[in-house]
């Protein structure tokens, strides 16, 4: 493998169309990050989405084009959570209940029957990666962006939903499952999206509750961890955890001994866009 296919295997990318229609479809753009750049994944968005056999049919030319570049299979990924996050959803796909509503049957079964659905639907249409489950502990009543994603506010109910959901999306339905956002953004009142959220609490109190979902999940064989956007002056004073060696070296692979798949959070966001640029 040459270095720039190196490169391009590091790298999982969306793409957009002119036209809702041409979003749907293998276009130039979808084309050129498979034939041009070598990445390692494609990511679909809601404008990605079409009828089952058309996101089928996409799916399976891109992983075409990547056989043909001598490429391994594709990553092929979805923020797929249920509630209000599904870009998969009427009227061609099924809802799934939000994370809270699950979290409220006090049920781990729930979430893993919950996970294995979603898996099995993603499945069939050609997808081996789900950005789920939420493993944030949902802490802060004025959090703007987690809320409902979250399986509730108490750090072992969404250890054991998160557990459960792990089992669900890998061995029951056999896609690959992805914890956020580590290390933890239930306790913020910024939204990572529009911009940089500090959370500033010591490491006894992340560890009591930030990291215990994840220290669970992980556990339980956890295949993928996305970043937080999110500054952590007790872990890094400067870098917010997507861009620390100090949170996603030292904690995630050395304290936490993590050696699956880490993912960052998208770097078009403000989090990360707005002081370091997309592109750096």
């Amino acid at each position: 493998m040459t270095l720039h296919q190196k490169i391009g295997q590091m790298l999982l990318f969306g793409w957009s169309g002119d036209t809702p229609e041409s979003s749907h479809t293998v276009n130039v753009h979808a084309a050129a990050l498979v034939d041009e750049f070598d990445v390692g994944g494609i990511v679909l968005m809601g404008r990605n989405v079409g009828p089952p056999e058309q996101t089928c049919g996409t799916i399976a030319e891109l992983q075409a084009r990547a056989k043909a570049q001598d490429l391994p299979p594709l990553f092929v990924a979805v923020d797929q959570e249920g509630g209000r996050v599904q870009r998969l959803g009427p009227p061609h796909y099924p809802t799934h209940p939000a994370a809270r509503v699950v979290g409220d049957t006090g049920d781990p079964e729930q979430a893993r029957t919950a996970a294995r659905r979603i898996g099995e639907g993603l499945r069939e249409v050609g997808f081996n990666w789900d950005f789920a489950p939420v493993l944030d502990v949902n802490n802060n009543p004025k959090n703007p962006v987690i809320s409902d994603r979250s399986y509730g506010s108490d750090p072992a109910q969404v250890a054991a939903m998160g557990v459960a959901a792990v089992r669900g999306f890998q061995d029951d339905a056999g896609i690959l499952a992805c914890g956020k956002h580590f290390p933890g953004h239930g306790d913020t009142e910024t939204d990572s999206h529009h911009g940089l959220p500090r959370i500033g609490h010591d490491l006894a109190q992340l560890e009591a509750v930030e990291l215990v979902p994840f220290r669970a999940a992980l556990e339980a064989g956890l295949a993928a961890v996305m970043t937080s956007h999110i500054l952590f002056p007790a872990l890094d004073a400067h870098l917010p955890a997507t861009l620390s060696p100090t949170i996603l070296t030292g904690l995630l692979r050395g304290g936490l001994g993590f050696e699956g798949l880490i993912i960052t959070d998208d770097l078009e966001m403000e989090g990360v866009a707005g002081g370091w640029g997309a592109a750096e």
